[in-house]
């Protein structure tokens, strides 16, 4: 499967939050991200195991009572059913892979 960037539908889930349904493969499902400085996707969590990589920007990452600040070229795991939230530092842009496959189409939810 090739997957084009320009051709995929982008949806701003929350305020200066774009979401990219990249596509899936067997066991695992990827989405793109493009956040406005200081958007935000709120505490949530979900059964699938998360990676995540910064292509540009970064993140405050709440997890497990901890925050972590992140940039460009840095990467993130988050365990199944941990919560988490994201705060975007600068225009962020990220990359996340997610086992078992997530809801791809969230709406308005915390992805």
């Amino acid at each position: 499967m090739m997957v084009y960037h320009d051709k995929i539908e982008k949806k701003e889930i929350n305020p200066g939050v774009i979401f990219q349904y990249l596509g899936k493969g067997t066991w695992m499902n990827v989405f793109h991200w493009n956040m406005a400085d200081g958007s935000i996707v709120a505490l949530h969590s979900h059964p699938s195991e998360q990676f995540g990589y910064v292509i540009k920007g970064g993140f405050i990452i709440e997890m497990e009572g901890q925050k972590f600040e992140i940039g460009a070229g840095d990467a993130y795991f988050i365990p199944p059913d941990v919560p988490h939230s994201f705060i975007a530092v600068g225009e962020t842009e990220a990359i996340d892979v997610l086992n078992p496959m997530k809801d791809p189409i969230p709406d308005g939810r915390p992805a």
